[in-house]
């Protein structure tokens, strides 16, 4: 049976988790796209249910999929076009989408091993900043990221969408700075963060391993708090007339610059 109606009960909640609110109090989030549902997938991300507007179907990679969803019993709700429509934001929807619930780690089952490499952003505010930021460190082998006090929602769907499937790939935390500098302490871990301040280049730099990169918010880069818990910081040089990086860019830099390091040793 298709579901013909935008004021379905399920269709409207579906469409609530556009807000945070409603993702935080359902730890439920909305993907579309062949390809992140893909991967979604084939990662076995805890997908609840997929969604399939078998008008828009036009690939064979989609159906090919949804055979095998069908083959391990996850759930499918099949919807007209308008319905799908209704639910996507994406011009050109293909007619392919999920619900999953979310998978946040609680930070004492955290235990960062040698090779590792984790990414601790303090208060980022943009979602696309923080899907990028997910992807590169997927690019990199990194572990996971670690969202400390006010970030911005890692399920955003702007955060989903720039992530481009790693959300499955890393790790995610949530914790308070207290709660982020205890666990520090106790496992003895080096902390890396970045200031234009900084008298070391990150270029060359001798990253510790495991690293834990500590990133500040795109208006105001680490506060006083957050350099206190660095055993070093490393600055970005920049010679133009911008007086700041972009907070993914700036990120991509400093792992890949660790990542050469790795893969010279």
């Amino acid at each position: 049976m298709i579901l013909t109606s935008t004021a379905n009960p399920q269709i409207k909640a579906i469409r609530k988790l556009r807000e945070r609110k409603e993702r935080q109090q359902t730890g439920l989030y909305f993907i579309e796209g062949l390809r992140i549902v893909t991967e979604a997938v084939q990662q076995s991300a805890p997908i609840e249910t997929l969604i399939v507007a078998p008008a828009l179907l036009t690939s064979s990679l989609a159906r090919d999929l949804l055979a095998e969803a069908a083959q391990r019993g996850l759930s499918i709700l099949e919807v007209s076009e308008a319905v799908f429509a209704s639910l996507s934001q994406k011009e050109g929807p293909q007619g392919l989408a999920a619900v999953l619930h979310q998978q946040y780690q609680p930070l004492h089952s955290i235990h960062p091993q040698p090779g590792q490499t984790w990414v601790v952003l303090d208060s980022v505010q943009d979602p696309g900043n923080l899907g990028t930021i997910l992807r590169t460190h997927d690019a990199v082998g990194g572990s996971g990221v670690i969202l400390l006090d006010q970030c911005t929602d890692a399920y955003d769907p702007t955060a989903v969408r720039a992530s481009m499937g790693a959300l499955f790939s890393q790790q995610l935390v949530r914790a308070r700075l207290d709660e982020f500098q205890a666990w520090q302490q106790a496992q003895n871990l080096a902390v890396i963060g970045t200031s234009d301040k900084a008298k070391d280049n990150y270029h060359g730099f001798a990253y510790p391993d495991p690293l834990l990169l500590l990133m500040g918010s795109e208006r105001q880069g680490l506060q006083p708090e957050h350099l206190r818990l660095c055993q070093a910081v490393v600055r970005i040089p920049m010679q133009g007339r911008s007086d700041s990086l972009n907070l993914a860019v700036a990120t991509a830099l400093v792992l890949y610059e660790a990542y050469h390091q790795r893969s010279a040793s």
